[in-house]
């Protein structure tokens, strides 16, 4: 089984840059491939591989090849389950300030911190703009200094003006973190993986962070841009996706197993959260596998 907690990771670049570039040619490690998330933006491509992706709300398998931005603090696994022959991997992680707050404000540079906020949701980019795109991001990692810059601008800048795109999760996932959140919010994070079969009141959480219920409510709404309940049935429904791909379970079961009482009431909110029901997620799932 997965974690299924999400969980805060410090990214360091190499000494003298702002930008991490990581390039793999073997299968990632099961315990690299874990969930996560980061202040820093993430764009991954991989040339010839297999696996599955799981951004957000987003769970589906790509076979071949993939170029993804994930934008920052979006919870995401590892990808790559299988690199084929001549497969590679290239990662490159960048924070949203890596510019400098001044930057921001040129209408030059407006198309790519358009594409930057709209990565917080997750983009899959079609054949035709990987084409293009991934073999430059693949020279990425030849180039230091200021032309490693330059080169990552032309390549935002290629994906900001192209419509050859996906973006994975349409109804939104805002999970918006400063770094002095970070260990309150895996603090809750953590409850509520080891507690989300069972109800959890406002009451019961709120003293477990040190917090006034009021309090409380309010900065769980300004962190993460949604209530506790919205979190918590959305971290249930992950969990269902999660025993929906990987287990034989009927549906009741896995909705009682995530912690829902009311069959009906799992029904609703599993669709609300991925946009269709259970029973049509599985079947996809099926069919893709297939």
């Amino acid at each position: 089984m997965l974690n299924t907690k999400p969980t805060f990771k410090k990214i360091t670049p190499n000494f003298g840059s702002s930008i991490t570039t990581i390039e793999k040619t073997k299968k990632r490690k099961r315990s690299e491939a874990f969930w996560h998330f980061h202040p820093e933006i993430e764009m991954v491509y991989v040339n010839k591989g297999k696996g599955r992706r799981h951004i957000g709300n987003h769970l589906s398998y790509f076979n071949n090849s993939q170029l993804i931005l994930i934008g920052s603090n979006l919870p995401h696994n590892g990808f790559t389950d299988r690199l084929t022959s001549k497969g590679k991997e290239t990662m490159v992680q960048f924070h949203p300030d890596f510019l400098g707050e001044t930057l921001k404000t040129l209408p030059e540079l407006k198309n790519i911190f358009q594409l930057l906020e709209r990565a917080k949701k997750g983009i899959l980019f079609k054949p035709e703009i990987k084409k293009i795109v991934g073999p430059k991001i693949e020279k990425l990692t030849k180039y230091t200094g200021i032309k490693r810059i330059t080169k990552l601008l032309e390549i935002l800048e290629l994906l900001a003006l192209t419509d050859d795109y996906v973006v994975l999760n349409e109804n939104g996932y805002v999970f918006e973190t400063q770094p002095q959140d970070s260990d309150k919010i895996d603090k809750i994070f953590k409850y509520v993986s080891k507690n989300y079969q069972n109800h959890i009141t406002l009451d019961e959480i709120a003293n477990y962070v040190s917090m006034t219920v009021p309090a409380f409510c309010r900065y769980f709404k300004k962190v993460t841009g949604k209530t506790f309940t919205q979190f918590v049935n959305e971290f249930r429904v992950f969990h269902a996706t999660k025993l929906l791909t990987e287990s034989q379970s009927s549906i009741t079961d896995i909705c009682f197993e995530c912690g829902f009482n009311n069959f009906s009431h799992f029904n609703k909110v599993f669709s609300e959260v991925i946009g269709k029901s259970a029973s049509k997620y599985r079947g996809e799932l099926k069919a893709m596998v297939q």
